[in-house]
């Protein structure tokens, strides 16, 4: 399956469920208590992260498609801090709170990236359900997809008349199911259960066959238009009637912590279902994303570089030669993840060991190289008639297949000015004897605070020599 990244920035999704906020106390810890036998943590952060319900919110939003949550909360600190951090990320957030009831908070006690204690401060609410289904049938037609983000806390009280409404409206309908009554989700576009949740349901599966089995025979029952078991370390099957079962491994490297990892599923699935990608490319995608989350700490969100980057990855596409358009948000990625862009440029078209050592020598200054290639007629007219003697396109093969490259892209022009007004690049790097004035380009990069480095040159390393040589012996 080629993978590809959505639009996400057309794709708006729907929340409704149970909103919580995912507190952490984070401390050292050197001496165990005189009191009893427990160790003694000196908190030293504090962290709060919407959870739950707020957490699949902030996971859209975070991918950049616009989200808007419905939720129930009390009218307390806790309630402020969630609303603070969703409405800061792009959430519009639309609670009900309710002034006896305190907002659900999971307190976490962590020392040196381990939890030694979970607190839960939590009541079930009184659920005003014909409120909830009046916010949520007033704003279906901003949203292309409905998620009901079931945690089993008391906000979702009508799943029925949330689903319909959904259906007279045209628009999907996601459940991460919670308990043991799937039929609460009757008529649902697609559930997204865990294999425990769903083998509390249909009982143990001995095998693959005997999970698609009783998959199949959910679907019909409930009248669902798809079913997505997530199943840990054994990766996801997505089951559609009609349809053979589609197995995706696990793409975590490593298992850090699980938390969250179901919003992660769902928020990814429901925001590319929203950008207009088909089923099984929307879960491919949450499955990639959902091997990201696990190797953080705690509820995250997963961003949209981080999951174009694992794309990429996947595809092959990290490195080599690359269009402007996908350079310019490869680029953006790397700088998301604090990468420092080096840029340089040039003919290069017989390669020998001298480019190979400045190319090293350049790759040295930052985290990725750029490397801007003249194309055939910018060559002829800068190095005369007969040259290049490579094509372009067998010039950035070649240079691409180079360990120091990160991407090869060509330009047409005799300098490379206008790509780097567009890359803006954190180094410029020119090899030779020329004094850093003289390097075309480096007003650009210095006026908006870029450095200019002038490398040496490979002693006896010519491209003109060698076909001069070549020239020569003919």
């Amino acid at each position: 399956m080629k993978l590809s990244m959505p639009r996400f920035d057309q794709a708006p999704v729907l929340v409704v469920g149970d909103v919580m906020l995912d507190r952490y106390w984070h401390g050292g810890t050197s001496r165990i208590s005189p009191e009893a036998p427990v160790p003694v943590v000196k908190v030293e952060q504090i962290e709060d992260r919407p959870g739950g319900a707020a957490n699949v919110a902030l996971n859209i939003a975070a991918l950049g498609a616009p989200a808007t949550l419905i939720g129930i909360t009390g009218t307390d600190e806790a309630a402020d801090s969630l609303t603070d951090s969703l409405q800061a990320a792009g959430v519009a957030v639309h609670f009900q709170r309710r002034a006896q009831q305190p907002t659900i908070v999971k307190l976490r006690v962590l020392s040196r990236h381990q939890q030694l204690l979970r607190m839960d401060f939590e009541q079930a609410f009184d659920t005003d359900a014909e409120a909830v289904a009046s916010d949520v049938e007033r704003l279906l037609s901003t949203a292309k997809v409905l998620v009901l983000s079931d945690y089993g806390k008391g906000a979702l009280k009508n799943h029925q008349v949330l689903i319909q409404a959904a259906r007279r409206a045209g628009v999907p309908v996601l459940a991460d199911p919670k308990g043991k009554d799937f039929g609460i989700y009757r008529g649902a576009s697609l559930i997204t259960p865990n294999l425990s949740e769903f083998e509390a349901i249909v009982g143990s599966c001995a095998d693959e066959a005997d999970l698609v089995a009783k998959g199949a025979a959910l679907m019909q029952e409930l009248e669902l238009g798809a079913l997505l078991v997530t199943r840990g370390e054994h990766g996801m099957t997505l089951l559609r009637p009609g349809h053979q079962a589609l197995h995706l491994p696990a793409r975590a490297r490593e298992v850090f912590d699980v938390t969250g990892a179901g919003d992660t599923v769902i928020s990814t699935l429901a925001a590319a279902l929203a950008a207009g990608e088909d089923l099984p490319q929307a879960v491919a995608l949450a499955n990639l994303a959902a091997g990201i989350v696990v190797g953080k700490l705690g509820t995250a969100a997963i961003s949209a570089p981080e999951l174009r980057r694992a794309v990429q990855r996947e595809q092959g596409s990290e490195r080599g030669v690359l269009g402007l358009e996908q350079l310019l948000v490869a680029i953006e990625d790397a700088r998301a993840h604090g990468e420092k862009i080096v840029f340089t440029n040039g003919c290069f078209d017989i390669l020998h060991a001298g480019h190979v050592t400045y190319l090293e020598q350049a790759r040295a200054q930052g985290d990725r190289l750029v490397l801007a290639v003249n194309d055939d007629a910018s060559v002829s007219r800068l190095k005369g008639p007969g040259r290049p003697i490579n094509s372009v396109e067998r010039r950035m093969a070649v240079l691409a297949g180079l360990g120091a490259v990160d991407w090869v892209v060509s330009f047409t022009e005799d300098t490379p000015e206008r790509l780097l007004a567009q890359i803006k690049p954190d180094v410029l790097v020119k090899g030779g004897d020329y004094g850093i004035d003289q390097v075309v380009g480096a007003d650009i990069v210095r006026a908006y605070g870029g450095e200019v480095r002038v490398l040496g040159l490979v002693e006896n390393s010519s491209t003109t020599a060698i076909v001069n040589r070549i020239r020569d012996r003919s």
